[in-house]
C-alpha cells in the first residue's frame, strides 16, 4: 500500500459509459491526473458521413499541466484509436506493453500525427512511482496479447481498472492472466474496482478459445471452396487460429485489407504470432492455387470487416469478390450500432452464392468475460467500491447487480454518466460535479467541425432531400431579371410533379414581387418568407419537409 496519505481521490469517465468503445477514464489523486486508454467508437447509423467518434477532452486540455501519464490497457482501437488526437492537444508520456506501444505508434503514423510522443514500455512486473501514487499492472486474457489491467496504489487502497478481460483456463501462454497477482492486489486492499461490463448480460462463462481453434480447423476441413474469414484486425488470437487451421488443412493464407496486414507484420516481428513456413502468400497469387487450398483473412478500413465483405458481395472489391462455393466465417460480433449492417451483409453474402457461418461456436468466442468471470474478478479483488465501465447502460446495470450478488453493498456501487466526477471520501462514494464530455466527430481530416447541427442537416437531406430556389433580381428597376428556377434533389421526381413545381414557382414569384414593390426590403426577410411559405405548401401537398434553400442574386 502507498505510504503517502492521499487527501483527494476522483474518478471521471470521459468515454466508455453508456456505450461500447471510446474508452477513456481519468483517475485524479490529489494534484496528479492519470488517463487510462484513449479509444474510438465506430459511428452510429445516424451519424451520416462520420468516420470516427472520439471522446471530448476539453477538461484534459484545461488541466493538462496536471496529467502525468496515459496508460494503454491493450492494442485495440477502442483503447488506442484516439491517442493521436489526444497527443495533438496534450503532451504526456504514454505507457503500454511492447505490442500495445508498437500498435499505438503505427496508429499515430496512420493518422498522420507529426508531433512528439514519448512512449515507455511496461510489463506486468513494472511499478512506476509518482508523487502521489505508485502504479502497477497485471496481465489479463483478451483477444490480443500484452493486455493489462492498471492499478493505482493510494493510501486508501488500490484503484483498479481492469481493461478488457475474460478468464480462459485453456488460454495459450501469451494470453494467460495473472490470477495470482489479482488475488494479491485484492488481499492488499482494493478501494475501487472499475470493471469491463461488455458481456455482463451473458450468463455462464465465455467459450474457450481452445474450443474455437478446434471448431475452426473442422470448418476449414469441411469447406469445399475458398474460405474467407472476417475478423477485427487486431484480434491476434483469431489470426493465429486461422494460420494454424490453414496449415493443418493444407491451405495458403492471404490477407485482404491494409489494416490487418499491418497488425500481422507488427505482431509477427515481435514474436506474438507463430507462422508455419510458406503458409502466407500475396493476395495477387491466390489464382495460382485451387479454391480448396485458399484461405483469405479480411478486415475493413477501421479494422472492422463488414465494409470489405459488402464490397466483395457486390462484386466491387479491388482484390477479391465472392463467388459460388465460398465459405465465409464471420468471427466478429457486432457492436449494438452495427447489428443491422451485420445482417444486411450476411444477406448480401448469401445472394452472392456464399455459405456463411456466424455467431456460432464454430466462429465466435468473446474476448470479454461473461457473468461468472465478472463475479470471479470481483471476488479476487474484493473491492470496497465498484464502478461498472465499458458498456451500454443495461450492461452496466447488469454488472452492478452481479456485484451486489457477490457481496458488494448497494450503496458502494455507482454508475456515473460520461463527464461525471466520482469522489471517494470519508468512506463514501458520491457525485462531485461534472466536466465537459460527449462525442467529438471525425469527418475526413476535420476534428470536431461537424456537430449536431450539421448532423441534423445531413439527416434532413437523407430523409426528404433538398429544394433549391434561385431568383435573380434587378434591384434598380425593382423587378425579377430571371427565374424563379427550382432545383429538386432527393425530394420528388420533377417530371411527374409539374403542378407542384409550377405552384411553387408561383408562390416564390408572388413573395418576391410583393416585397420589391415596397420602398425598402431586406433579402433576408424575402428568403425567410420563401422558406416558410414553401415549407407549408410542400408539406400540405406531400407530407414531407425538404431542406429549402433560397438563393437570391442581384444584377
Amino acid at each position: 500500500m502507498n505510504t503517502r496519505t492521499n487527501e483527494s481521490i476522483k474518478i471521471i469517465p470521459l468515454g466508455g459509459m453508456g456505450e461500447v468503445g471510446k474508452n477513456m477514464y481519468v483517475v485524479e489523486i490529489d494534484h496528479e491526473m492519470f488517463i487510462v486508454d484513449a479509444g474510438i467508437k465506430i459511428p452510429e447509423d445516424e451519424m451520416f458521413g462520420i468516420d470516427l467518434v472520439i471522446p471530448d477532452i476539453t477538461y484534459l486540455e484545461e488541466q493538462k499541466h496536471r496529467i502525468k501519464g496515459i496508460f494503454l490497457t491493450h492494442g485495440h482501437e477502442d483503447a488506442i484509436g484516439a491517442l493521436s488526437y489526444v497527443l495533438r492537444k496534450i503532451k504526456a508520456p504514454v505507457y503500454g506493453t511492447k505490442l500495445t506501444v508498437a500498435l499505438a505508434k503505427e496508429k499515430l503514423k496512420e493518422q498522420e500525427y507529426r508531433g512528439e510522443a514519448k512512449f515507455y514500455t511496461i510489463h506486468s512486473k513494472t511499478r512506476l512511482h509518482f508523487d502521489t501514487v505508485d502504479v502497477s499492472f497485471f496481465r489479463t486474457t483478451h483477444t490480443i496479447p500484452d493486455s493489462v489491467g492498471v492499478c493505482f496504489h493510494t493510501s486508501e487502497g488500490a484503484i483498479v481498472v481492469t481493461g478488457d478481460f475474460k478468464f480462459d483456463q485453456g488460454a495459450a501462454p501469451l494470453y494467460q492472466a495473472d490470477i495470482g497477482k489479482m488475488a494479491k492486489i485484492g488481499e492488499e486492499g482494493v478501494l475501487c474496482l472499475l470493471s469491463d461490463s461488455t458481456e455482463a448480460e451473458r450468463p455462464g462463462y465465455s467459450t474457450s478459445d481452445a474450443a474455437i481453434a478446434r471448431e475452426m480447423s473442422d470448418a476449414f476441413h469441411s469447406a469445399k471452396g475458398r474460405i474467407i474469414v472476417a475478423s477485427y484486425a487486431a484480434n491476434l488470437n483469431r489470426i493465429q487460429q486461422v494460420l494454424d487451421a490453414a496449415y493443418e488443412n493444407y491451405r495458403k493464407v492471404a490477407f485482404v485489407g491494409k489494416s490487418i496486414k499491418r497488425v500481422f507484420d507488427i505482431a509477427h516481428q515481435f514474436g506474438y504470432l507463430s507462422v508455419h513456413e510458406d503458409t502466407i502468400i500475396p493476395i495477387q497469387d491466390i489464382d495460382q492455387y485451387p479454391d480448396d487450398e485458399i484461405a483469405l483473412l479480411t478486415t475493413g478500413s477501421h479494422g472492422e470487416p463488414l465494409e470489405a465483405l459488402q464490397k466483395m458481395a457486390k462484386q466491387s472489391h479491388k482484390q477479391v469478390n465472392i463467388k459460388q462455393g465460398d465459405t465465409v466465417l464471420i468471427t466478429a460480433t457486432p457492436t449494438p450500432n452495427m447489428e443491422l449492417a451485420m445482417y444486411k451483409t450476411v444477406d448480401m453474402l448469401y445472394r452472392a452464392g456464399a455459405m456463411v457461418i456466424m455467431n456460432s461456436r464454430k466462429a465466435y468466442a468473446s474476448g470479454h468475460g461473461s457473468q461468472e468471470e465478472l463475479k470471479m474478478m470481483i471476488n479476487l479483488m474484493k473491492p470496497k467500491f465498484f464502478i461498472p465501465i465499458q458498456g451500454e447502460y443495461r450492461m452496466l446495470k447488469a454488472h452492478a447487480k452481479l456485484a451486489q450478488s457477490v457481496g458488494v453493498k448497494k450503496e458502494h456501487i455507482y454508475i456515473p454518466d460520461k463527464g461525471e466526477i466520482v469522489e471517494i471520501r470519508n468512506g463514501t462514494i458520491r457525485p462531485g460535479g461534472r466536466v465537459p464530455a460527449g462525442n467529438v466527430l471525425i469527418d475526413g481530416i476535420g476534428v470536431g467541425d461537424v456537430g449536431n447541427i450539421v448532423l441534423r442537416d445531413r439527416k434532413l437531406l437523407s430523409e426528404d432531400g433538398i429544394f433549391i430556389v434561385v431568383v435573380t433580381l434587378n434591384k434598380k428597376e425593382k423587378k425579377i431579371a430571371s427565374g424563379p428556377e427550382i432545383i429538386s434533389r432527393g425530394f420528388v421526381y420533377v417530371r411527374e410533379s409539374e403542378h407542384l413545381m409550377e405552384e411553387s414557382i408561383s408562390i416564390v414569384k408572388g413573395i418576391v414581387e410583393r416585397n420589391m414593390s415596397k420602398e425598402s426590403f431586406e433579402w433576408s426577410n424575402i428568403k425567410q418568407e420563401i422558406r416558410d411559405s414553401l415549407n407549408q405548401y410542400l408539406f400540405d401537398q406531400t407530407k414531407r419537409r425538404p431542406m429549402i434553400l433560397p438563393i437570391i442574386m442581384e444584377i
